[in-house]
């Protein structure tokens, strides 16, 4: 059983902000910053491809009134982080989004440096341009 599933289960304690039915928002123990909460289905669902529409759409509403409540209380702006599998840095086999509260002038850059394309746009925009045949 993953961590978040015993965390949701209460095998593990955390520090509850917010709790519905299907959802439960912590504080991120990492202390990587001040502010850090993550976002949760209470269902284990291993990463954002294999989430049900309803489910995702549960939890896109719950994060936006988050960040509204939280832009009410004086913070100034929110980041919205996910990674899905190995590739991407998902270090916890469970759909979670980090949401990350932000304060003016708080120092933080959550925006990863990446190292720069090795291809043209022309290239890139070939490899990606998807039919309308071809959405799932």
């Amino acid at each position: 059983m993953c961590i978040f599933c015993q965390i949701i289960k209460k095998e593990i304690p955390s520090r509850k902000i917010w709790e519905d039915k299907q959802t439960l928002v912590i504080l991120d123990t990492a202390q990587d910053m001040n502010y850090h909460l993550l976002v949760l289905p209470k269902k284990h669902i291993a990463n954002i491809m294999e989430c049900d529409d309803k489910t995702l759409s549960h939890l896109t509403k719950v994060i936006k009134s988050l960040a509204q409540t939280f832009l009410g209380q004086g913070f100034t702006g929110i980041n919205l982080l996910n990674a899905n599998g190995k590739t991407a840095g998902q270090s916890v086999e469970h759909l979670h989004f980090h949401l990350l509260l932000r304060q003016a002038d708080d120092g933080i850059n959550a925006w990863p440096k990446l190292p720069g394309s090795t291809i043209s746009l022309d290239e890139t925009y070939a490899n990606l341009k998807i039919n309308d045949n071809n959405v799932h």
